[in-house]
């Protein structure tokens, strides 16, 4: 598996840098890690392997799903991992965690649910907000 401990074992796709900001959905298919601001949700196609990064200075507003997260920043919202989710000593996070398997730092905090999920992935298409334009990142 990996870690933020073992970082080099990711191949990011895509950075989202910490002087950005995005406004609306983002759908990925690969590694993808945001040191800058995501307002919207972050959702991994269905089938894919992806990997999703929140940094230390990372934010994300919005729903994660993903089969495989490390958080070290702050997230508003709801986050579905459904293979692993590593919260490390910086996470900040505003909402309910549903995960397979779950590594927890000291420091990381949860303001919210931790929810023991082993079903598959859910339904991407329910968290998608249709009134904005979703980018899509391979």
């Amino acid at each position: 598996m990996f870690s933020a401990k073992t970082n080099n074992e990711i191949d990011f796709d895509t950075v989202i840098s910490a002087r950005t900001e995005i406004v609306g959905d983002i759908t990925v298919k690969g590694a993808i890690q945001i040191d800058g601001i995501l307002k919207g949700n972050l959702i991994a196609e269905p089938g894919s392997k992806a990997s999703v990064r929140i940094s230390d200075k990372g934010r994300v507003e919005g729903k994660i799903i993903a089969p495989n997260i490390i958080i070290n920043g702050d997230v508003k919202g709801d986050i579905h991992a459904y293979e692993y989710i590593e919260l490390a000593k910086k996470a900040r996070i505003t909402g309910d965690v549903y995960y397979s398997s779950m590594e927890m730092v000291l420091g990381a905090q949860v303001n919210g649910q931790l929810l023991h999920n082993v079903d598959t992935a859910p339904n991407h298409s329910d968290h998608l907000d249709k009134s904005k334009p979703a980018a899509k990142v391979d």
